[in-house]
């Protein structure tokens, strides 16, 4: 059973499409079940100042990673790396248990995008 919640993400996503110039970009997929996730940042004084996605994948994929995209921003890089699934879960409202794998996508996704921006020499201020 999916929450009003979840159901509103997946219906009107937050921030999907893509950023023309971001500063870091990560991607991840489940061969399993066949969802891909791809994440677009943009840094700005240590904080994430735009975190966009695009997804295929079932419902809960596209809403966890929704929902994730309006916990990251504003959040400064080590906040971001910090956000687990269960935060995902919980600001969903819960998931169905075979549903939980979906929540790693995000964050996966979006450490992914953090550690490209870290590695890309674009940082102006050490995250820690």
């Amino acid at each position: 059973m999916y929450t009003s919640q979840l159901i509103d993400h997946f219906q009107n996503p937050r921030n999907a499409g893509v950023i023309s110039e971001p500063d870091g970009v990560g991607t991840i997929g489940d061969p399993e079940c066949g969802d891909f996730i791809r994440i677009y940042i943009t840094v700005n004084n240590n904080c994430l100042s735009n975190v966009t996605f695009e997804a295929c994948g079932c419902p809960a994929s596209i809403a966890t990673t929704s929902v994730l995209t309006e916990l990251a921003r504003g959040k400064t890089l080590k906040e971001a790396l910090n956000i687990d699934e269960m935060e995902v879960v919980e600001a969903l409202g819960g998931l169905p248990e075979a549903k939980i794998h979906c929540s790693n996508l995000g964050t996966g996704a979006l450490n992914q995008a953090i550690m490209f921006y870290l590695q890309s020499g674009k940082k102006k201020f050490n995250y820690l």
